[in-house]
């Protein structure tokens, strides 16, 4: 058997889980230090945030400040706000990480893959050609190329223009 060793992970596996009265997007929503929960952008009814388990370097989620389980939860007007943030996210993707394509989607519901299926939303995942190779495929591992904060703070600014 293989082992990697990902001595990051330890501090949260050991780390205080919050209590389940609200979603982890909930808090991050609340909270106002967008550099440590790795926020790029905030909207009127939405924000962006990169995934600090991504399936690839990029992925990101864009999260109404609405805790709805679904898509019947929410407004016209944040409907359409949540679609126009992915929009300038994967626009900002393309600019900074120049990607070959992207997966953009939701899962609704536990059975469907939701992490966090009390509070829907979105997925950005940037692909790049040959971006799967062995270490997913046999190893179930992925290689993220860039530091988290890092490319926080180029979206972040991206962003902001």
């Amino acid at each position: 058997m293989e082992f990697l060793h990902a001595p990051w992970r330890i501090e949260y596996l050991l780390a205080p889980k919050p209590e389940a009265t609200q979603s982890l997007f909930t808090q991050i929503a609340q909270s106002s230090d967008d550099v440590a929960n790795l926020v790029i952008a905030r909207d009127r009814s939405c924000y962006a945030v990169l995934n600090r388990y991504p399936y690839n370097g990029g992925h990101l989620l864009v999260v109404p400040y609405k805790e709805s389980p679904d898509l019947d939860g929410l407004t016209e007007e944040e409907l359409a706000d949540l679609w126009k943030l992915t929009r300038r996210c994967v626009n900002a993707l393309k600019q900074h990480m120049k990607p070959d394509g992207f997966n953009v989607g939701i899962n609704l519901g536990k059975a469907a893959g939701a992490g966090i299926f009390q509070h829907l939303h979105i997925h950005i995942v940037p692909r790049w050609l040959g971006d799967t190779n062995f270490m997913p495929v046999l190893a179930q591992t992925s290689v993220v190329p860039q530091a988290l904060a890092e490319l926080a703070a180029q979206l972040r600014a991206g962003l902001a223009q």
